[in-house]
């Protein structure tokens, strides 16, 4: 699986070069602004690969004593810096730009310059869909983020043909810098996009689509020895994840037993993943209070009546506290405003 991963990085590296020295030919015969836009963010599509490359190879590497998570955070390290080289990329189309419309700078030869860079666009555009696909099925950053990137050079370059053929039809040159504006202003939301994202990984922020994926199925499938679960955390590093949770079970559960249910719990949560876990769980024995959420009807120690379930959802599970009849009114307050 990695060393796919590494061989499909470095042909995307490899082809980002080909296809930037295309760009920087057709800006040479066409003198145009807004194929320098396009040849910049080439630029930034070499240097991207070629440091996925390099976190790809770091992220593969196993646990030792000096990193006992892994190495897989190094994909978000990566991702930011393609993010912030986007953002300068922008910035340096923008000196350009301004530079023409001041000194009235005129494109040539536009019709060869639409032909090599509308290639190229193609050629981009089928990389980035393939890059990003199986960044998704590989649960990989790096191709999340460099497909991301190609596509996006591809809606560039596809305005950049657009612009370059309305500059020729209208003889009016003072577009090429204007389009080139607009493109720069488009590559740097790009960029604070990725760069968001990828300080969001780096600081273990939470994902709240996984969280409520996962606590919607541990609700289907929760069992009612299984009284409460809280607290929980997922971090993720690379493709593995790391998750911390606290899980209740009855307190005369004798040790076995109870490793049995929290070693239940876990391949439950291992079979519904495509992807390696590994598992903190703190096991927590119930109190009085539990009773009442509680839906073991056959135990044998019970104090207090059932009243209802605490559902388990992004919300709950999360929270840091053990739950109680008191997270159930507070529910149905909140039903009620709804209902309202």
């Amino acid at each position: 699986m990695t060393r796919n991963r590494f061989a499909f990085q470095r042909n995307v590296a490899l082809m980002g070069i080909a296809l930037f020295l295309a760009k920087l030919f057709a800006w040479y015969v066409t003198n145009s602004d807004a194929v320098f836009s396009d040849a910049m963010e080439s630029t930034v599509n070499i240097v991207a690969a070629f440091m996925g490359l390099y976190a790809l190879f770091l992220a593969a590497k196993p646990k030792d004593q000096a990193h006992p998570y892994g190495h897989g955070k190094v994909e978000f390290v990566t991702s930011g810096l393609e993010g912030g080289l986007i953002i300068l990329a922008g910035v340096l189309i923008i000196i350009q730009a301004i530079g023409s419309l001041i000194h009235g700078n005129k494109p040539q030869q536009l019709d060869w310059g639409i032909a090599i860079i509308a290639i190229t666009g193609l050629i981009n555009y089928v990389m980035g869909h393939i890059s990003y696909k199986k960044g998704i099925r590989d649960h990989s950053l790096v191709l999340q983020s460099s497909g991301k990137h190609l596509k996006t050079d591809t809606i560039t370059t596809a305005g950049v043909v657009l612009g370059l053929l309305l500059v020729q039809v209208t003889q009016q040159y003072w577009l090429d810098a204007v389009i080139a504006l607009l493109f720069a202003a488009y590559i740097i939301i790009i960029g604070y996009r990725i760069t968001r994202k990828s300080l969001g990984g780096i600081m273990d922020e939470s994902d709240t689509k996984m969280l409520r994926n996962l606590s919607t199925f541990l609700q289907a499938h929760r069992q009612p020895q299984w009284v409460d679960l809280h607290n929980m955390r997922i971090q993720q590093h690379g493709r593995g994840l790391h998750i911390d949770a606290h899980l209740t079970l009855p307190w005369y559960y004798e040790l076995r037993k109870a490793h049995q249910e929290m070693e239940k719990l876990y391949r439950l949560i291992g079979e519904n993943k495509d992807r390696t876990i590994e598992f903190n769980f703190h096991l927590d024995d119930c109190k009085s209070f539990s009773c009442r959420i509680c839906a073991l009807f056959e135990c044998p120690v019970r104090q207090h009546a059932f009243e209802g379930h605490v559902t388990w959802n992004e919300m709950t599970i999360t929270q840091e506290n053990k739950h109680s009849v008191n997270d159930l009114a507070r529910k149905d307050a909140g039903d009620s405003k709804t209902s309202e």
